[in-house]
């Protein structure tokens, strides 16, 4: 068990948190039908959200971060992902998967380089999957062979968040040819985006989530000095990525959770509006069983992710918890989406309305940071672990 972060002052986070609040519906929601048209956040909204520490919230202070702890973290995505998906998107990966990985297994010398300026706003990337693996590590391709100080990178990386306007990405890379127990041949390296030989595909197009953007990574003989091996250590990039993982599952069960509320919320303002047989179709019993649904499933998935971040701050292990938060969230989020275009009926399929941009967004969060399938995967497996080692719950 670790020792249990105190996070962000209390009275602090509650304003810093009543602010957000605010900001999402008076700015970014506003705002949303420009990013869905330009397919970008505009740069002013950028400043603004790194102004307001958007981009460090995770980062220890000591690093220019707000040094928050997991439940104010999570509690802060949630807030945030009530709006357009590529608010969460453009911050997500600096705050809950490089950061966490550098935060807990980079050099003093990693850290005081990349930290502050993560907390700055320097905009990362991700980098496992490739295109003939996912969450197969054992296939992962991208070699990283030791040339004199440093190592030489080969290999491609694929649907990689943000990879379009990034500035550094953690790279996943193969140390060792053969697959080693444990994915000991698989290290981590923090690589400038800058560095020669690397090649940034095209965006490519999406069915939803206007605004974020996702792109292949090339890399031919990329060289990066030994100071970019994460930890100073090799076999260690698995460990790193799946410790990572758990706060992405956080975080995107939280944002499921939220876009299923907003998606709840347009339904219940539509059907409040809309007539049939004279009176608004809110007051029919199927469509009040429809909005009760998906209530109650909004609160499960709340209740769910309480639950787990608290274990987390108090330093449990929360693989199994991280795992069916995320699973469950993404899952329901695509119920009530559903149940949103069905309530608009035929208004529900056409683009003026949020409805089908819901049911568009939602369904990618059932895919990255581990599909349901493989998120059943973990979750038997934990199972199967615990009952070995006699341990119940």
């Amino acid at each position: 068990m670790t020792t249990a972060n105190p996070g962000m002052d209390a009275d602090v986070f509650e304003q810093f948190h009543e602010q957000l609040k605010r900001y999402v519906r008076e700015r970014l929601i506003p705002a949303e039908a420009q990013v869905i048209a330009e397919d970008k956040i505009p740069d002013d909204i950028l400043a603004e959200m790194r102004e307001m520490g958007l981009f460090g919230l995770t980062m220890p202070v000591e690093y220019g971060g707000a040094g928050m702890n997991i439940t104010q973290y999570v509690e802060t995505i949630h807030t945030l992902s009530y709006a357009l998906p590529a608010y969460r998107s453009i911050t997500s990966i600096n705050l809950g998967m490089v950061c966490s990985a550098i935060k807990l297994n980079g050099t003093e010398e990693q850290k005081s380089e990349w930290l502050p300026r993560l907390a700055a706003g320097e905009i990362a990337s991700f980098g496992l999957t490739e295109p003939g693996s996912g969450s197969d590590s054992a296939g992962l391709q991208t070699t990283a062979v030791r040339s004199g100080n440093g190592y030489v990178l080969n290999g491609t990386k694929r649907y990689i968040t943000n990879s379009p306007f990034a500035k550094v990405a953690l790279i996943m890379a193969r140390t060792n040819k053969e697959s080693l127990p444990k994915n000991a041949h698989v290290s981590a390296f923090i690589v400038p985006m800058d560095t020669p030989g690397i090649t940034v595909g095209k965006s490519d197009k999406k069915m939803g989530q206007g605004g974020s953007h996702i792109a292949d990574i090339i890399m031919e003989d990329v060289y990066v000095p030994g100071e970019a091996l994460l930890g100073g250590e090799e076999g260690k990039g698995f460990a790193v990525a799946m410790q990572s993982l758990d706060n992405g599952r956080l975080s995107v069960g939280a944002a499921a959770t939220a876009y299923a509320k907003r998606a709840l919320d347009t339904a219940v303002r539509y059907a409040n509006e809309r007539k049939a047989f004279g009176e608004p179709i809110a007051n029919f019993q199927l469509i009040q069983a429809m909005l009760a649904d998906s209530q109650a499933e909004i609160y499960a998935a709340q209740c769910m992710m309480r639950d787990a971040i608290a274990k987390a701050d108090a330093g449990q292990k929360v693989l199994m918890e991280a795992a069916s938060f995320k699973m469950f969230a993404s899952e329901m989020c695509g119920r009530v989406t559903d149940r949103c275009v069905q309530i608009h009926g035929g208004a529900g399929y056409l683009a003026e309305y949020e409805a089908e941009r819901f049911f568009r967004d939602s369904r990618i969060y059932r895919i990255y940071e581990g599909t349901t399938q493989i998120m059943q995967l973990v979750i038997a497996k934990q199972m199967l672990r615990n009952f070995a080692a006699g341990v119940e719950g």
